[in-house]
This record gives C-alpha cells, structure tokens and sequence, in this order.
C-alpha cells in the first residue's frame, strides 16, 4: 500500500470517526454511549460503521477522482460513497440487529462523514488528495528512460515528486518531446558529491535509469548515499513501485532472479488452494437457485447448448476444459479461432447482459474446486494464441507457472484487449501478481472485482 492510500484511508477514519461522536451529541444530546449499551458492543458498532464508510469510499473511487474534478463532481461521489454505506450497513443491521446505530444516529453519522468527506477533498483543494509527506525523487540519468520515470512522477503525483534529473555519463534525450526548457531546468547541477546533492534537495530517493551503466555509474558514491539513509533503486523497481506492473523492456534474467519478489513457499500453496476451495463452494451454493433462470434465459434467446466448453492453456502450459455459460450464438467460430472484442458481433442479447455482470463465469468455479484454476491469477488464454504471443513477446511463457484465475490482477486493471500490443501490456500486470502475490495483493483484487462487477470495467 502506498503513503497516498494509507493517508486517505487515514484520514477518512478519523472522519468517519468524528462523525460517529457528532451524531452521538446531535442524537442524545451527550457524546457517549446510548445507556443500555456495553462498552464491547459500543466499540463493535463504531468498527463497523468505520469499516464500512471506507469500504463504500474505495468503492466508489472517492480516493482516485482526477485533481482536475470539480467540487461537484466530488460532492456526487461522496454522496454515492455514503449512500452505499447506507445499503450495506442496512444489510449489516438486518442480520445482526443488535449493532444498530438506530436509524437517527445513522443519519447523523452519514450525513455528517459526507460533509466531512466533501470539506477534507474539496474545500481544501487538491493537495488535500496529495500526500503532504511526498518522498522526493532524483533520477540518475538525463536519457530516454530517465525522462519517461520523470513523466510517470510528474503525471500521478501521490507519494513521490520529481526533485530533479542528475546527467552521469550518458547525453541528453533523443526524442525531441524531452529537449524543453521544463526538462533542462529539472536538470541538477552536481553539488559536490551525489550524497552533498542529494541532501541539499531533500532527496530520499535516487533513481538509476541509465541505459549503459558500465564505466559510468558512481558506485561508492551510491554506496554512501545507501549507508546514509537514501534509497537506490533501479528503473524497473521504481517502475514497478509507481505503475503497479513490470516494465518488460528493462527486465533481464537476472533482475529476476536476484528481485525480492517471485517467492512460493508451501504456505502459500496451502492458502491459494484453501481459499479457492471456500470460494468455489460457496460461490457455486448462492448461485445454485440462479442456474435454471439462467439456462432458461440463454435457451430462449437463441439456440444451442446451456454451456461453453473450450479448451485453455493452464499451469505449466497444460491444457485443461474451461466451462462457461453460453454468451455467443452456435457455431461462432466455425471460420477459426479470433480474439474475443468488448462488443463482440457474435454475443448473443442476453450473453451481452452475462458477460457485463460476468454471470457466464460462474461455472468456471466448477474448474476452481477441480483445481485447474484458482479464484484469483492470470487469464486462461486459448493454446492457438498462446503459441503466437509466446513468439512476439519474451517472458509470456512465465505467465503459466501460477494456475489461470477466475479474476485477476491484469483482468481488474485493463480494459478488453484484441492485439498483441493489448496482451503485452496484459502480462505486465500478470508477471506484476506473480512477483508479488500474498494475502494483501488478493484481497486488493477481491475489492476490485466487486467495482469491476458493479461497475462493468476490466475485463
């Protein structure tokens, strides 16, 4: 989680939390607990009204609204985020009553973290969506790599600012976008040494994005910088860190091997394969009353079988049958093989509606509880394609050491791709997960998914 994400998360439950004693003392008259309330049923209420009201923010994407909004647009999401709070805190209260607020006190609450909400995002401007403690940033370099680092943390703003761009050995950008007075004014001049630079603008973290490091990189220099606190890291970790994907055209062999990140240990095993167990059960039992709807549905839009079954490309390259419920009319592919498109000729009426609210994956559970796929990783490709993209993009292959997801972290973070360019940007995304997957990483794309189900986006 970046610094941007945990101040707003921050802030909100502070708000959340000041709107909760606010409606006590408009309600009651006194900022305490109602008398014939406990102390632990006090303090389980309030958890989950926080909880709640950060959830329905995320939700509604009250954190990430452009700076360029304006304050009605803001005042709109943070009255839909509260609105949501409301329906799922009502859900809450129905199967537990004894944690109501009371329908006053909710009110109250709500109306007054929506006021809180708006006040913190709006009225303050948009630093009060920026993170006041930034970490500033100095890229060791002045090439092309440099210079699209440098745009990255000029165009998202968030945890990092731009201090500035070191030259080390390498000439100015060869692009002729980068030669403006902006970029030559973001150029340091070197101050004694890079630790004497880096400390005289505040620096505290150095950026290697050199296209030729050999006979050009100070390394005791960065060594000191190291020892005394500064962060070095290289141009794909950076990337990485900012863009929430890899950067495939700087990563080689060895970042990979020597990275932190594409550990799997036995415990890890054991969780994916246990969650995906609980999911899929429980997935398949609340959807059960639904499935004879569905059939009968997809059975008189057009003709042709309930179900989907084609053939995908699963862990090690292994092929497997997936199973969907039938979105597209009979015989679809009987020219050959061709990438599936957002609006697709061939989908059927109601296989447009099940594809929106991603209904026709539902019995892709069936392949998570045989253990051909798991709830959460990289898309299950076709083989026809696979063997393509394998020749036009390295590292694809990588892509099928985890088991194919039924979500997945590429799937909540780009939109529907048909081209080669699509699927490169795709594993980007895919090799990201597989770099990182943990506990924190799926529950992120658990919440993700539910914006892209209520929302329609992704893929």
């Amino acid at each position: 989680m970046n610094l941007r994400v945990a101040f707003n998360l921050f802030t909100d439950a502070l708000m959340a939390l000041a709107a909760l004693v606010f409606a006590a003392g408009v309600r009651f008259g006194r900022f305490d607990l109602p008398e014939n309330w406990e102390a632990e049923q006090g303090v389980a209420a309030g958890t989950i009204f926080v909880g709640v009201t950060l959830f329905s923010s995320y939700l509604m994407e009250v954190h990430s609204l452009p700076k360029e909004s304006r304050k009605r647009e803001i005042f709109a999401a943070c009255l839909q985020s509260g609105c949501a709070a409301f329906f799922l805190l009502s859900v809450l209260y129905y199967l537990d009553p004894s944690l109501m607020l009371g329908r006053g006190v909710l009110f109250f609450a709500l109306g007054f973290f929506i006021i809180f909400q708006f006040a913190w995002y709006a009225i303050s401007g948009i630093e009060a969506r920026t993170v006041p403690f930034a970490q500033r940033v100095l890229i060791l370099g002045t090439g092309d790599l440099a210079c699209q680092l440098g745009g990255l943390i000029t165009s998202q703003g968030g945890s990092f600012t731009l201090a500035g761009y070191l030259e080390c050995g390498e000439g100015m950008p060869a692009a002729t976008v980068h030669q403006s007075e902006t970029f030559n004014s973001q150029v340091m001049p070197v101050e004694g040494d890079l630790l004497q630079t880096a400390r005289n603008h505040r620096v505290s973290i150095i950026v290697v994005a050199l296209a030729e490091r050999r006979g050009v990189l100070p390394l005791q220099e960065m060594m000191r910088c190291k020892l005394n606190g500064i962060e070095i890291v290289d141009a794909p970790t950076f990337y990485e860190i900012v863009q929430g994907k890899l950067m495939l055209e700087e990563m080689t062999p060895s970042w990979i091997i020597f990275s932190s990140g594409f550990r799997r240990n036995a415990l890890i095993n054991v969780y994916k394969r246990c969650v995906d167990i609980l999911l899929s059960v429980v997935g398949l039992l609340l959807a059960a009353p639904l499935f004879p709807l569905i059939a009968l549905a997809i059975k008189l839009d057009s003709p042709g079988p309930l179900f989907f079954k084609q053939v995908r490309v699963g862990t090690g390259e292994k092929p497997f049958l997936l199973y969907k419920f039938r979105s597209m009319c009979q015989d679809a592919e009987r020219n050959g093989a061709v990438w599936a498109a957002k609006n697709d000729a061939r989908v059927t009426r109601v296989g447009k509606f099940l594809r929106n609210s991603r209904i026709d994956e539902i019995p892709q559970l069936y392949n998570v509880l045989k253990g051909e796929m798991s709830f959460i990783g990289p898309r299950p490709e076709r083989p026809e394609f696979v063997e393509n993209l394998k020749k036009d993009i390295y590292y694809y292959s990588k892509r099928h050491t985890i088991k194919p997801g039924l979500t997945g972290w590429a799937q909540v973070r780009y939109p529907y791709g048909a081209t080669v360019e699509d699927a490169k940007e795709k594993l980007r995304y895919d090799l990201y997960y597989i770099k990182n997957l943990s506990f924190l990483l799926d529950t992120q794309i658990i919440f993700e998914t539910v914006k892209v189900v209520l929302f329609g986006r992704g893929r």
